[in-house]
């Protein structure tokens, strides 16, 4: 750029002109450029706010970050408490080792998109935090369905065992505006104003229907099955308006919607259904945990299908009593198979013993009357009022029996050394009658209970008759593919101890347990028989 040129004399113009780097201009001359002075000014200032743009970017994205203005909720349904008290009464009853495979719970009405297995699998998570007596399964379309499960589990790992039930179903129902009802109405003074209201309701009906099967056949378990509905409403309400002058008007709407939530109705369907499911199962009282009450019909003849159902199979009425009675710690004797004469008595003894603390009249046989007043107690006040007892004795083991309490653990060929993938067998054997608990530590150090198991739920054993693992029961045990060695510890105590024992030991069955060694389960087995428990090892080599 050049010098500054000379500028003419004042006389020659109005006004001074301004100078910049030898330009000269006069406002007063140039009326279109002053004009333009101004928005220069502001392009200038919005280039300004343009540079600030990603600061300002920034900070809202730092702001926003934090999330939703409303923190997350836990999700609470009417059942939610429900839950727990499953989880109480699965406890109190002794259940344990029940284990259920759940394919997808499909939406036959393609209306409700929500994630139904999800939710059940919530359900049943909340309802075992303590218990542990429910194993759940999660088992969809990604892998197959319940047959192609059932047919890899044979090959899974080496205890390959079969879940004893499946849980079946889908969403079934959603019926739209089953009832609807619209009332509107307006005024209008043409040609100047016109208003309008109206207010909507209406009615939605969505279904939920499962059952169990058993998995030996898939044949659905009778009276274990859970189908309800749920009422959703919708309401609605709008104001509109218009008013008109000349050629200037107002235009006014308004609308206002509510509708309750059709995946949150099927999560509170779910859980009721979750707790019908598992009490039907189980036998056990879960009208409680629904507020229900002995007073309802619909209880009355739950328990009478109930007593009906095992009555109709003697060995079956026996054995639920003689778990329940052990639970009370009443008796001690076998819950499986054949009861022996001086067991019966025992038993017999025990259901005299609580039908007096019900209230009932001293009958030592299990009837209507006893089943309907054990399924209605609170057996936690019922225990607190029955006068001291000797404990019970263990089975066939007086005080004065000279055998001292011992066990054995053999393989059945007598052999020690596997190649990876043979099948082992054992036999455990009690120099005297007691009950025993065996255990695995795996070639990965993982801990499982494999006895008693859910295909043999009794843990008294015979000195006269060797355990014989796995037996009859649908699983194998099978050498490490790897070949490293693994570990078998057997217990024995001459009481039923796994009910008063931490989950973390008790756990469930053919599943991995939160504890770091055998040594560690070792250790709960003589807390909690008072240091009288006997123990052996077997040790699985490899070749």
């Amino acid at each position: 750029m050049r010098p500054a040129a000379a500028v003419d004399s004042p006389s020659d113009h109005a006004e001074q002109p301004i100078i910049r780097k030898g330009i000269a201009m006069t406002l007063t001359k140039i009326p279109l450029l002053r004009s333009l002075v101004p928005l220069a000014l502001v392009a200038m200032l919005g280039a300004c706010s343009a540079m600030d743009a990603r600061q300002e970017v920034l900070t809202d994205s730092a702001r926003l970050q934090k999330g939703p203005e409303m923190a997350p909720a836990r999700s609470i349904t009417n059942f939610s408490d429900g839950l727990r008290c499953m989880d109480n009464l699965l406890l109190d009853y002794g259940v344990r080792d029940v284990s259920v495979i759940t394919e997808d719970i499909v939406d036959e009405t393609k209306k409700v998109n929500a994630g139904t297995k999800d939710m059940l699998i919530s359900a049943v998570s909340d309802m075992t935090r303590r218990s542990h007596g429910v194993r759940l399964i999660a088992y969809g379309k990604d892998t197959g369905n319940t047959i192609g499960y059932l047919f890899q589990a044979q090959d899974r790992n080496m205890y390959a065992a079969i879940p004893s039930f499946a849980i079946k179903g889908s969403v079934s129902q959603f019926d739209e505006s089953l009832s609807k009802k619209n009332v509107d109405g307006g005024i209008g003074i043409e040609p100047f104003l016109s208003v309008g209201a109206a207010k909507t309701s209406s009615s939605n009906v969505l279904g939920l229907d499962l059952a169990v099967l058993s998995t030996a056949d898939l044949a659905v378990v009778p009276g274990v099955s859970s189908r309800n509905q749920v009422l959703i409403l919708k309401d609605g309400k709008g104001v509109d308006g218009e008013a008109t002058i000349k050629k200037f008007g107002i235009n006014y709407s308004m609308t206002v919607s509510r509708t309750e939530g059709q995946a949150q109705a099927l999560r509170t369907l779910v859980e009721l259904a979750s707790i019908e499911l598992v009490g039907r199962l189980t036998k056990i009282p879960y009208w409680s945990c629904l507020g229900a009450g002995p007073g309802d019909e619909a209880v009355r003849n739950e328990i009478n299908d109930w007593y009906e159902s095992l009555r109709a199979n003697p060995a079956e009425l026996l054995g639920w009593t003689a778990v329940q009675m052990r639970q009370r710690g009443l008796y001690d004797g076998p819950v499986q198979g054949e009861i022996d004469a001086a067991s019966m008595k025992k038993l017999q003894t025990a259901v005299l013993t609580y039908s007096a603390a019900l209230g009932l009249s001293p009958e030592p046989k299990i009837g209507p009357e006893f089943f309907a007043a054990y399924m209605q107690a609170n057996h936690r006040d019922v225990m607190a009022k029955m006068p001291p007892a000797t404990p019970p004795q263990a089975v066939a083991s007086a005080p004065a029996q000279p055998t001292p309490l011992a066990l054995t653990v053999t393989s059945a060929d007598g052999g020690t050394a596997f190649p990876a993938g043979d099948v082992v067998n054992l036999l455990v054997k009690p120099a005297r009658d007691a009950h025993v608990y065996c255990y695995l530590r795996d070639e990965s150090s993982k801990v499982q209970r494999f006895y008693p198991n859910r295909f043999a739920r009794d843990s008294l054993v015979r000195a006269e008759t060797a355990l014989k693992l796995p037996g009859s029961s649908r699983f194998q045990l099978v050498a490490a593919k790897k070949g490293r060695s693994e570990t078998v510890a057997c217990f024995a105590t001459e009481r039923d101890v796994l009910a008063s024992m931490s989950p973390a030991v008790a756990g469930t069955d053919l599943a991995n347990l939160d504890v770091s060694s055998l040594d560690e389960v070792r250790d709960a087995f003589m807390r909690a028989s008072d240091g009288r428990a006997a123990q052996a090892y077997f040790r699985v080599q490899g070749k």
